[in-house]
């Protein structure tokens, strides 16, 4: 729609039924092209203008997502609130909750698939590592409602014969370390394990990334298809692998090979000093395709994986800084997977809102925009209706911007919190024996992997 309404404040929106929809700045970064180009490649476009035209529930599902305390009538009072003079007509809660029904799980997917990939340019060198950009991959669990639909479609987790409140949902990501930003994502019941669900996201990989995984995903098929996408991978390995010993290097790492691929293995002793006092040692036993050691000694490979909790940070943003630990709305799993597409969707949008923030500063490091900071800002652009269409000066920053950089966090500390169950299946309280989180203070150890009890004579 090319036509516009104009009110007193000089707010401009699209004319007519379509005003409502609009995310306030973030429509430039999800303008009504790319919403109305989903819709059209889905077959989703209305087939006569409604009351609730298919570009308006694409944006209010996103502002479900941004608005998650309160109900569907009070999302679509935050989409009018900046619009009291165009007298729009308030739809009933069953209305929207048929429009969602009607646009279904395909077009949020789809928009999602737009915006996902890795972000960080020749404007963000924080972003990667010796030539490198260093990815992510692992699993969490989202929680869905406990209605007979979702549970029969998701199931319960059980612990003996404790069994969780809620159904939840398995998603995998890959996950961008340097900014945070989601390459790929796949979600579905946990009735297959992490290593299935991370098999489909090969195809987002690329020469030049380096992935990097927990001690889940050292399976050796799972190895043999990384490398096969010409992607390079570090990963821990189990206590029960024993790859090996085919050549040694001088800085303690070892040649070897797993499932057919050409690897290198690097064991260290990583001890973590408290400001508190407290310490402890942990054991750490890497296995990576990077084979030259004089391009990638070992311990910046050792330093480099801390990167891999990069990918924590994101969920915790998407779950409780997003979400402020709810479940989803959905009762039926068809809304669920609408929903969460959604929810991917306006983490995505921020993530790129806050490195076009941190970009227009340069040598400004990702880590430190705050996500809180940008998702509120976010939130008073949609109830006052600001910035949805771009003025003829553009301005890639803006109020969300402007806000990120002018409460910029402070350089990342090193710190450590003792890893908790954070929803177990007991009746303890959540926080029971938990230690605060302090900062820390790191001593690596590289020691031979030649000698390891863990790795295998040279072979015959």
């Amino acid at each position: 729609m090319s036509a516009q309404s104009v009110i007193t404040r000089v707010v401009r929106v699209a004319a007519g039924v379509f005003a409502p929809g609009q995310l306030g700045e973030l429509t430039q970064i999800v303008p009504f092209e790319m919403i109305d180009a989903v819709l059209a490649d889905t077959g989703k476009t209305q087939r006569r203008i409604r009351l609730l035209p298919s570009r308006v529930v694409m944006y209010f599902l996103l502002a479900m997502v941004l608005f998650p305390e309160v109900g569907y009538r009070g999302v679509w009072a935050k989409l009018v609130a900046g619009l009291d003079e165009l007298n729009l007509t308030v739809p009933s809660t069953a209305a929207l909750r048929e429009a969602r029904k009607r646009i279904g799980a395909g077009p949020p997917k789809a928009l999602f698939e737009l915006l996902a990939g890795p972000q960080a340019g020749l404007r963000t060198p924080a972003a990667l590592w010796r030539g490198l950009r260093p990815v992510a991959i692992d699993g969490t669990s989202i929680a869905v409602p406990d209605s007979a639909a979702n549970l029969a479609w998701a199931g319960k987790q059980r612990s003996g014969k404790i069994i969780a409140g809620y159904p939840w949902i398995r998603l995998v990501a890959l996950v961008e370390c340097g900014t945070r930003a989601m390459i790929g994502v796949v979600f579905g019941t946990p009735a297959d394990g992490e290593l299935a669900y991370a098999t489909r996201l090969m195809s987002h990989l690329r020469a030049g990334m380096l992935l990097l995984g927990d001690r889940n995903f050292d399976a050796g098929t799972f190895l043999a298809d990384v490398a096969a996408t010409n992607a390079d991978l570090l990963v821990r390995l189990k206590a029960n692998r024993r790859p090996p010993l085919l050549g040694r290097h001088r800085d303690g790492s070892i040649a070897s090979t797993i499932a057919g691929v050409s690897v290198r293995v690097i064991e260290a002793m990583i001890t973590v000093t408290g400001g508190d006092g407290t310490r402890r040692t942990e054991h750490y036993r890497l296995v990576t395709t990077l084979l030259d050691p004089n391009r990638y000694p070992a311990e910046a490979i050792i330093t480099l994986y801390h990167e891999r909790w990069e990918i924590e940070s994101a969920y915790l943003a998407v779950k409780h800084t997003i979400l402020h630990g709810r479940v989803l709305r959905s009762h039926h799993p068809a809304g669920a997977e609408q929903e969460l597409w959604a929810l991917l969707t306006v983490y995505q949008t921020l993530r790129i809102a806050m490195l076009d923030a941190t970009d227009s500063r340069p040598g400004t490091d990702p880590d430190r925009a705050g996500f809180t900071t940008a998702l509120h800002a976010a939130r008073d652009q949609i109830i006052t209706a600001a910035g949805v269409l771009a003025d003829q000066t553009i301005d890639l920053v803006g109020k969300i911007g402007r806000q990120i950089l002018n409460n910029l966090l402070p350089p990342r500390r090193q710190r450590t919190s003792p890893r908790i169950v954070k929803r177990p299946l007991s009746s303890y309280a959540y926080t029971k024996n938990r230690n605060p989180t302090t900062t820390i203070t790191t001593h690596i150890t590289i020691t031979n992997a030649a000698t390891s009890p863990l790795t295998r004579p040279t072979p015959p």
